[in-house]
Order: C-alpha cells, then sequence, then structure tokens
C-alpha cells in the first residue's frame, strides 16, 4: 500500500498540476489556520465552521490542515495522493455549498455569492494528481527512487 502511495514517474505534467493547485490552495488554507490574507486563524475558523456552519470539530480541523498543511506538502511532492485526496474532498463539500449560486464566479457582484467553478477545477486537478502521483521532483519520487536502490543493493 506504501508503495502505491509513494509511486510516480518523473512526470512535468504532474509536478505542474502539483504546484498549481498547492500554490492556489495555500492561501486559503493560511487564512484559516495563520490568520493571514484577512483570514480569522485557527480559532476563528473552527468557531464559524462548528457553531455557524454546524461541521464537526474534526472534519473542520482536518479541512483547515488539508488547505494549509496539505498544499505545502503539495508544491513539495510529499504524500501527493493523499493531500490531493484532502483537497479533492474539501472542494466536493465547497461545491455543494456554493451549488445553489450556479457555475459562475460572483465577478460583477449580482449574484448571493460565487459559483462552484473553482471548486470543481480544483476537483479536477486533484483527481489527475490521485491517479498520477507528485511527478518530477517530488518528495514522493526520491522517496520511493531511494526505497528501490536500497532494495536493490541487499539482493
Amino acid at each position: 500500500m506504501l508503495n502505491h502511495l509513494f509511486k510516480t514517474d518523473n512526470s512535468s505534467t504532474a509536478l505542474l498540476l502539483r504546484v498549481t493547485l498547492g500554490l492556489v490552495m495555500f492561501p486559503h488554507g493560511a487564512q484559516k489556520l495563520l490568520g493571514w490574507y484577512g483570514g480569522y486563524g485557527l480559532s476563528g475558523t473552527l468557531h464559524h465552521f462548528t457553531e455557524n456552519m454546524g461541521i464537526p470539530f474534526i472534519l473542520a480541523l482536518l479541512a483547515i490542515l488539508a488547505e494549509s498543511l496539505g498544499a505545502i506538502a503539495l508544491v513539495a511532492g510529499l504524500l501527493t495522493r493523499l493531500c490531493a485526496f484532502g483537497i479533492g474532498g474539501v472542494m466536493l463539500v465547497a461545491l455543494t455549498m456554493h451549488w445553489d449560486n450556479g457555475f459562475f464566479m460572483n465577478w460583477y457582484g449580482n449574484q448571493a455569492g460565487e459559483g462552484y467553478e473553482y471548486h470543481l477545477l480544483a476537483m479536477g486537478l486533484s483527481a489527475a494528481l490521485m491517479l498520477s502521483g507528485g511527478g518530477r521532483f517530488s518528495l514522493d519520487g526520491m522517496l520511493m527512487q531511494s526505497v528501490f536502490s536500497k532494495k536493490r543493493s541487499k539482493e
């Protein structure tokens, strides 16, 4: 199972996907975890998620960690499939919460809120990374290469 979790190839496409998704998601996670970019920080976000939105504490915490630490791990290519799964799950929940606002983002301020196009796009990137792994320059690939070379040297 660990072999499949870390397995990847030397794909530049996977590198581009994971760095893009990680860099786009990190500011959202930093708002929630650190209070950066006008966010409420960990305690404020947890309060909002649990008290106002009714999300169970553990799920709220996992969502915050997926968007923040998971995004950093994606950029580094560490546990790519797991982090992509976490971000994809967060985006699936967010998509359902934005469904009534329609597809498009609220470019002109004439909708009740943002549409779900961003969430759908992030889910697509996440799915591609769950299938491919981290690709070129990923810590996953480096770990697999290290483990594989140790196994071969013992034989």
